[in-house]
């Protein structure tokens, strides 16, 4: 497995993603994040809010070579090797409006961790959000993660905390429970040229009581 030849990175918006590739990446997720009750794991569905227009990235080992979306998963049909959602949303700061985008539900296959994969979709994510149209992106991540973000092309923004959930009720990544940095790029000249507003600052990002924080 992991022939550079046949894998692949695919792209879906969350919804439409194959359903047997959508079964893998709910196992690789109710892996890495098991349901607080037994028992509660439930069928394969989207994970996030729609009004965030999820994109689902997969780093896929086809097999062959090609991708047959009909076969979907399983050897010989694609496995999954990495997978993670890119969500997207217009935020205020500082009194100007950015398109921002941030990674969510970041997960490598457990098998296969430790030989880059991971870092490889990482980074092809990066890339796609600079070429989207985006003006920056912007996420939290457990401290312990950061140089491994900081290799896949982010930056850490230093001293500065995500406002998750919503006005009506925060949800902050510098909780006493979280230990989080914040990371981020600046992909259009409007978010550049402001670029030290973002640090050490409180951004409100309020994606919802879905996601809550990305």
């Amino acid at each position: 497995m992991g022939d550079n030849r046949r894998v692949q990175i695919l792209s879906f918006p969350e919804a439409e993603t194959p359903p047997p590739l959508r079964a893998q990446v709910w196992e690789l997720q109710q892996e890495a994040w098991p349901p607080v009750e037994p028992g509660a794991e439930g069928e394969p569905r989207p994970v996030h809010d729609p009004a965030l227009r999820p994109l689902t990235m997969l780093l896929v080992d086809s097999g062959d070579g090609t991708y047959d979306g009909e076969q979907g998963g399983g050897v010989g049909g694609g496995t999954v090797l990495a997978a993670l959602d890119i969500l997207t949303k217009t935020i205020t700061h500082v009194g100007r409006s950015y398109r921002a985008g941030g990674l969510s539900t970041v997960v490598t296959r457990r098998a296969v961790r430790g030989r880059g994969y991971g870092a490889r979709l990482v980074a092809a994510a990066h890339q796609a959000m600079a070429a989207s149209g985006l003006d920056l992106g912007v996420f939290t991540c457990d401290r312990e993660l950061q140089d491994f973000y900081t290799g896949a092309g982010w930056q850490p923004l230093p001293g500065t905390v995500l406002i998750g959930g919503t006005p009506e009720a925060p949800f902050p990544s510098d909780r006493p429970s979280f230990d989080k940095v914040t990371m981020a790029d600046f992909f259009s000249a409007a978010a550049r040229c402001h670029r030290a507003d973002f640090v050490s600052a409180r951004i409100e990002l309020y994606p919802g009581e879905i996601d809550r924080l990305w």
